[in-house]
């Protein structure tokens, strides 16, 4: 396979820095964003300019695309654009404040949007792509206690999917990778608690208060998920949806199985509210 050119979003640790070093080692280039550059100076002096870098805050509109734009201008074609940035804030909503809520929106859903919006005419002009999305089991399913994050990552998949319709004609895959838990540092490194409120003490919502116990078990493997998720560009036709871990799985198909049952207890009643046969005509 002749050695490909990625970018990636968030490559100083988790998901995003085993995902670097496996392409590097490989032999193909990554233009990779983080907020310290001093964290990549390892692989920078192993891999030389195979590793592109540039300091980005996902919060920062208009920096993303002009980060965005000069890692094409500087590597001349991106094969693989992976939105792998984003954190998780927990708490209940009432426990949540407006600005935790918009730094989660920001970061998760409006930063990733901007980066595929910033990507998108890039791809257009080269030919096509492909654009991989890192999600969560939480973009199909939910927990108590999280629902900002839910509602970042509900956003971005469906952001994501309807996109995909968009690009295909032109030659752009788009596909949503579903992980379940894994150790990353994704609980006890980069979330975010809210303030408890002592009326939750008791509540389903209080469990997200112990999310950074090291103790709680995480059931996939970094590296094996890594893999996976850069496999996802060797596909073809680009799947819409990739769950990985048995978690994830099992809560997706959980949750897809529950929807499906209360849509159909609700179909006579959809069916109710349809104007009446002669009533459509004679609006046509």
């Amino acid at each position: 396979m002749d050695a490909r050119t990625w970018l990636i979003t968030g490559v100083s640790s988790g998901f995003g820095r085993e995902m670097t070093e496996r392409l590097l080692r490989r032999g193909d280039r990554v233009a990779g964003t983080v907020r310290r550059m001093e964290v990549m100076d390892d692989l920078r002096a192993e891999y030389g300019d195979r590793l592109w870098l540039a300091r980005l805050d996902l919060t920062d509109g208009a920096a993303i695309g002009a980060v965005v734009d000069r890692a094409f201008a500087d590597l001349g074609r991106i094969d693989v654009v992976v939105n792998n940035a984003g954190y998780g804030l927990f708490g209940a909503a009432e426990e949540l404040t407006d600005e935790q809520i918009v730094h989660q929106i920001d970061t998760n859903l409006l930063g990733s949007i901007r980066v595929v919006r910033a990507a998108l005419p890039h791809l257009r002009r080269q030919g096509g792509g492909r654009l991989i999305q890192l999600s969560t089991y939480g973009g199909q399913a939910t927990n108590a206690g999280a629902s900002a994050y839910h509602a970042s990552k509900w956003g971005i998949e469906g952001f994501m999917e309807s996109t995909a319709k968009d690009v295909a004609p032109f030659g752009i895959g788009v596909t949503i990778v579903e992980p379940g838990s894994a150790r990353t540092r994704f609980r006890d490194g980069s979330s975010r608690l809210a303030t408890p409120l002592s009326a939750y003490d008791d509540s389903p919502a209080a469990l997200t208060r112990g999310i950074r116990d090291p103790a709680l078990p995480s059931v996939g493997d970094v590296a094996k998920t890594a893999a996976a998720i850069l496999g996802c560009a060797d596909l073809d036709p680009a799947p819409v949806r990739v769950a990985l871990g048995s978690d994830s799985y099992t809560h997706i198909h959980k949750a897809l199985t529950g929807r499906l049952a209360e849509l159909e207890a609700g179909r006579d009643l959809a069916f109710s509210t349809d104007a009446d046969t002669d009533a459509r005509a004679g609006a046509a």
